[in-house]
């Protein structure tokens, strides 16, 4: 039997940071192969290191029988300038790694959340070694950068399309994680044959979870990051309209932009209807879901979010919540397919309330099963890390 492969991964964010990579990673030590994972310090989201880390302090580590490289960069910071200088550090950073490692690998897997320029060490690295390189898209840059940021100068946003597309001339398979962002790829003139569908998965401790019967409010739960394009500023204005509803909204987890929604709620006066647990562990997540009635999901009123399917909707999934959503694209077409929730238009107040009342009324328990059985069906994890196997062992 042939030797398994030993995979470098390039992802400036890693464990203890709460990404997919973690379990990518965890899952192929599992199935024999050898991985190293050059990343950061940890820093996200709140822009400061991670009790116990910092430029001299476990820069290498062993996580799950995963090698663990961590590079200098700046720290994001709470301002757009930090940002951008965390970005930048950890291009320089790990270029110069790229350079002069004698680290030999066999295969380079890019895993991309924002920030794209994070790639490029990752494709330098290929190819000095002439090795295949294998990047996983969850953003599409300069996209991103424009909707989410407000640049719109043609100087700056013609630089980074220049480099996003020297990105993929230079990666030898690039993984989307939607059928539109193969779409967009494509129309950028990337061969079609290049592209795969791959679509994220949620980790294994999501699972239907038994409901706690305790009297409660009905519970309207949101995870994971709470940042400017997650659209959560329609939250405070729903939670207005529906005041006398019986409904509460519980957010779990932390981001650039929640002292700026809880100033929100403090303006519209329904600071009793939110509970805020801050960061917590993935794996404590479901818990959560076992007090609540419905998830939910939004993004702000881009049209770029609409080909996106973002994670946490498989996580919703795998544990059988009904799902909410202000959304459009991607979003709307998996929770009308699965017949799992209702979803109103991004910023839509009026159509959310309205959909938060007939989710109280509706059959619950039913959405759920729907909700699980569509991601056996197409998310799950097994079949997807099969369908990797063949790209890795080629």
């Amino acid at each position: 039997m042939a030797e398994k492969k030993h995979i470098l991964v390039i992802s400036q964010y890693f464990h203890p940071e709460q990404f997919r990579i973690n379990d990518i990673c965890r899952e192929w030590v599992k199935r024999g192969y050898r991985v190293t994972v050059v990343t950061g310090i940890p820093n996200y989201p709140q822009g400061k290191f991670y009790d116990g880390y910092g430029i001299r302090k476990r820069r290498k580590e062993q996580y799950q029988g995963i090698n663990i490289i961590r590079l200098p960069l700046v720290p994001r910071g709470n301002n757009s300038l930090m940002l951008v200088m965390n970005y930048l550090s950890f291009v320089f950073t790990a270029g110069i790694w790229s350079r002069f490692t004698g680290l030999r690998a066999d295969k380079v897997f890019i895993f991309e959340v924002s920030p794209m320029t994070q790639a490029l060490p990752g494709a330098w690295y290929a190819g000095r070694r002439r090795i295949p390189c294998f990047l996983y898209v969850q953003d599409l840059w300069p996209d991103n950068v424009e909707m989410v940021t407000g640049i719109h100068d043609r100087h700056i946003l013609g630089f980074l399309d220049g480099m996003v597309s020297y990105i993929y001339k230079k990666c030898s398979r690039i993984f989307v994680t939607s059928p539109s962002f193969k779409q967009v790829l494509i129309q950028r003139h990337v061969p079609e044959k290049k592209v795969t569908y791959w679509p994220q998965y949620a980790e294994d401790f999501y699972q239907p979870v038994k409901k706690d019967t305790e009297p409660r409010p009905f519970t309207v739960i949101f995870t994971g990051n709470i940042g400017y394009a997650q659209g959560l500023e329609i939250l405070p204005h729903t939670a207005h309209t529906l005041r006398d509803d019986g409904v509460r909204f519980l957010i779990v987890g932390d981001g650039r932009y929640r002292e700026e929604l809880e100033g929100e709620i403090r303006k519209y006066g329904v600071t009793q209807m939110f509970a805020f647990t801050g960061r917590v562990l993935p794996e404590d997540v479901p818990a959560y879901f076992a007090r609540s009635d419905a998830a939910f999901i939004s993004f702000k009123d881009v049209p770029l979010f609409a080909n996106t399917i973002p994670a946490k909707l498989q996580s919703y999934m795998a544990c059988g919540m009904p799902v909410l959503a202000a959304a459009a694209g991607e979003t709307e077409r998996i929770i009308k397919e699965a017949g799992c929730g209702f979803c109103s238009l991004p910023g839509d107040t009026d159509g959310l309330a309205l959909n938060i009342r007939r989710m109280q009324n509706c059959d619950r328990e039913a959405m759920g099963r729907n909700a699980r059985a569509y991601s056996e069906k197409f998310f799950r994890k097994e079949m997807l890390l099969d369908k990797m196997d063949q790209y890795l062992e080629r």
